[in-house]
């Protein structure tokens, strides 16, 4: 019977006493719980378990109560790992440790995040755990952020000197081996001179330095975990090398112990195979660090320090020292620090890295800044409201970090295959040498050794580890470059799942805001002048429309005037009394109400209406002098965008709260398929659930607070990064950019990765697949011919070089949609008399 272990966790949800027996019962009803108590104050549970798999129980049983337990990750950066089954054995170590809740590691970032429950495990344990399993960890954010790609660089550069070291003290052994058997004559002249045994001798002398010297690691590491009963890669290469070293020793110094036949030595093997392994380490430290490039690029876009303004002076103060509500001042040419709001000057700033608009946006007093923006001219003054972790540009590294490290489905297969995979080589390594020893031709004990050595050092694992998170790596990099934040990876694998497209209109299709799109004037009227009288009228209310209305006025510059009087007609308009005429404002029952006649407008107003636009009547004088159409306008690339999907064999739909004949409007304006409208905001998930008949998969792309549910329910949620933060907080992925072109280069991204990652698993397995029995010896009985553990040493460190590579083309991904290039309005004003 094991000892009862302490079970410590944080709770939400408890506001009072009831709450507190809730849990309590909760609890009680699970076999193995015992001794609970619940602190209302510190909102904690502790209890008594009699097996620390007992702790998922106990979180099952909270969550189902309505109070579930906290959680909390952490990333940690682990060292030693080399291959995909150190990633399984991390895994599985840190998975081990009780309260553990989910454990992503990531061989391509050497980095794991372990989820947690809060109050359950201490950092210690995990470190500790981590440690016991051959692999020192230490906490991610004891680091700087740019120490992966630096670590990299070091890294690199030792295992240059140590290959360069390798190749020298090996290329003499491998001339006098080979050239022994490949050029004619060189064999009698090693006789004639220095004679074969010294030739020996000698090749023995530099292997030695190769192995206990650059080889050493593969040893230190290789042979300890092959003690614990967890090989790993550096075993297979410890052993591989180990046994044609000592097989050579044997042959050198004790040759009476062989047959006659099998006397000969595979020094160079050893030490080429060690030259070879370091050389494949090296080019991937290299691609390691190149793909974090787009990390690295975003930090680059980071200040490090700002001028603040103190006491009327301005000082330069190093960006961590940036409190909220600091004054900052800005120069032209700058870059913005930290986000803000413009307290004085105007300016105009490029944006593009948050918005891809290559277009500067003008600023001026009130209005927000972005930290990592620049200043293209004029100086200003801001400030600071969000600073630290808080800024933009934090979250979004933050968010492309998250991404990277995510593990996606399709690599749950891999790690369950790779995790068994050494062992197995292992035991085919021994199979094919015992094999080779009962039916092998003479020498059968130097064909079994050149097989054995050659499986083992073919069938390094490497590429598998990598074939999935290097490409999670680059394509997340790579789509943030364009604007496209995926907030959790494996949205990358379930967008190209996704049949239907489903899209909120207002502010996600159209603008967001109602704008002045007709002014249809009667006979006798002037365009200026109607709209500087509508607009005086309008300027007293806050409406949407009267906003849409003052601002097209403003726009166009027409006269101002002052309203002597004001009257709200409740249902109807309004009217008002401006520079001595009496205007009217309102539908077409207010021109009824007051006796005038609309006349040859009301086909124009009927027009409008079927188009989906507000339209309204204005009366100067008792007389209809125009009406006026307010729309949403449809965003510029909407309708191309949607195209753009429909090209991707998506159907796309639209969602929204406004009257149909405005939504089918508008659908025919930019093509969707699908039109849900009339929806309240807390109907959007059912309308899900209504696209999703036949188990079509849905993506859907909103911007607001009522999208959040949606968002939140879809299979990929995709939020219009111009929208509100708590839509962004419910999303999978996240657009920077305010239009639906970001939609398209998402599945453009997502496409590209998911091919990519499916390019690097067809080489990583189909390699080991066709070349293990190559390397077993399954072609010499029918063409003679046997792998040399030099060239399965080639082949295993350019598998891994493969893989790398091809993942670094999505560097290159090229955006769908270029978001930087403007589009055509399709919405002009329209100002044609009617007569």
């Amino acid at each position: 019977m094991p000892d009862p272990q302490t079970l410590r966790l944080s709770v939400q949800n408890m506001s009072c006493a009831s709450c507190v027996g809730r849990v309590e019962r909760a609890l009680s009803a699970r076999p193995g719980v015992t001794d609970i108590r619940v602190n209302l104050a510190s909102e904690t549970v502790q209890a008594q378990v009699d097996a620390p798999e007992r702790i998922f129980k106990v979180m099952e049983a909270l969550d189902q109560a309505g109070y579930p337990a906290r959680t909390q990750s952490v990333r940690l950066n682990v060292a030693s790992m080399s291959c995909a089954s150190c990633v399984g054995r991390v895994d599985k170590a840190l998975g081990a440790v009780p309260g553990v809740l989910d454990v992503s590691v990531n061989l391509a970032s050497e980095t794991a995040t372990v989820t947690y429950a809060e109050g359950a495990v201490e950092l210690a344990d995990l470190l500790k755990a981590a440690q016991d399993a051959g692999y020192p960890a230490e906490p991610a954010q004891d680091a700087a952020p740019e120490d992966h790609s630096a670590r990299k660089e070091s890294e690199a550069r030792v295992l240059a000197r140590k290959t360069g070291l390798a190749a020298g003290l090996a290329l003499p052994v491998f001339t006098l081996e080979m050239g022994a058997h490949l050029v004619p004559g060189m064999h009698d002249l090693i006789g004639r001179t220095i004679g074969h045994e010294t030739s020996w001798l000698v090749q023995f002398v530099l292997t030695t330095v190769v192995l206990i010297w650059p080889g050493r690691a593969f040893y230190t590491k290789g042979f300890p975990a092959l003690v614990k009963g967890a090989p790993d890669m550096n075993s297979l290469v410890a052993v591989g090398t180990s046994a044609a070293y000592l097989y050579s020793l044997v042959a050198l110094f004790a040759p009476a112990v062989l047959p006659e036949a099998s006397r000969a030595v595979y020094f160079e093997a050893a030490a080429v195979i060690v030259v070879l392994i370091l050389l494949g380490r090296w080019m991937e430290a290299r691609a390691k660090g190149r793909t974090g490039a787009a990390i690295q690029k975003l930090l680059g876009l980071q200040a490090r320090t700002a001028r603040v303004l103190v006491d009327g002076d301005t000082k330069d103060v190093a960006i961590e020292r940036i409190r909220t509500g600091d004054i900052l001042v800005v120069r032209p040419g700058e870059r913005i620090a930290v986000d803000g709001e413009v307290t004085n000057g105007s300016a105009r700033v490029d944006e593009s890295m948050i918005t891809g608009e290559p277009v500067p946006v003008a600023k001026t007093i009130g209005d927000p800044v972005t930290g990592g923006t620049v200043n293209g001219s004029g100086a200003f003054q801001f400030r600071a409201t969000r600073v630290g972790a808080d800024t933009t540009l934090a979250q979004i590294i933050r968010m492309v970090e998250e991404a990277q490290g995510t593990k996606l489905p399709i690599q749950g297969m891999v790690d369950r295959i790779t995790l068994w995979f050494v062992p197995t080589v292992m035991a085919l390594a021994l199979l094919t040498v015992i094999v080779w020893l009962l039916v092998g031709p003479s020498p059968a004990l130097s064909f079994a050794l050149v097989a054995g050595v050659s499986v083992l050092i073919i069938a390094c694992p490497c590429a598998m580890g990598l074939a999935t998170p290097t490409s999670i790596m680059v394509g997340t990099g790579r789509a943030a470059e364009m604007g496209v934040l995926f907030r959790k990876g494996d949205a990358l694998q379930q967008l190209t799942d996704v049949d239907v497209v489903a899209l909120d209109k207002t502010g996600t299709v159209t603008e967001g805001r109602p704008e002045l799109t007709d002014l249809i004037l009667s006979d006798g009227f002037e365009r200026s002048e109607v709209l500087a009288l509508i607009a005086a009228v309008e300027a007293q209310s806050e409406h949407p429309i009267a906003e849409a209305i003052v601002r097209a006025a403003r726009t166009e510059n027409v006269a101002r005037h002052d309203v002597e009087s004001f009257e709200s007609i409740t249902g109807h308009g309004v009217r008002a009394r401006i520079a001595g005429r009496d205007i009217l404002v309102g539908a077409d029952r207010l021109m009824t109400r007051e006796g005038l006649e609309i006349g040859a407008l009301a086909d124009s107003e009927r027009r409008l209406a079927e188009q989906g636009r507000t339209a309204l009547f204005a009366a100067v004088d008792g007389r209809v002098a125009a009406v006026i159409a307010v729309a949403d306008p449809v965003k510029p690339a909407s309708a191309a965008a949607i195209q753009a999907l429909h090209d991707l064999g998506l159907k796309v739909a639209m969602i929204t709260g406004d009257k149909r004949e405005t939504a089918l409007a508008i659908a025919r304006e930019t093509g969707i398929d699908h039109v849900i409208a009339g929806v309240l905001p807390d109907g959007k998930v059912a309308a899900l659930d209504e696209l999703r008949e036949g188990s079509r998969q849905i993506a859907f792309v909103g911007d607001g607070i009522n999208d959040a549910p949606a968002l939140a329910n879809a299979d990929v949620g995709i939020a219009i990064g111009t929208g509100t933060d708590v839509a962004i907080e419910s999303a999978d992925v996240v657009l920077m950019s305010g239009d639906l072109r970001g939609v398209v280069n998402a599945f453009e991204v997502s496409t590209r990765t998911m091919r990519n990652i499916r390019q690097n698993l067809f080489w990583a397995f189909g390699y080991n697949v066709a070349l293990i029995p190559v390397a077993a010896g399954v072609l010499y009985p029918a063409v003679g011919l046997m792998l040399s553990p030099v060239l399965a040493a080639g082949a295993m460190a350019l598998s891994s070089v493969f893989v790398l590579t091809n993942a670094l083309r999505l560097r290159s991904v090229r955006p769908a949609m270029d978001e930087s290039k403007p589009v055509q309005a399709a919405t002009t004003l329209s100002a044609s008399p009617v007569g």
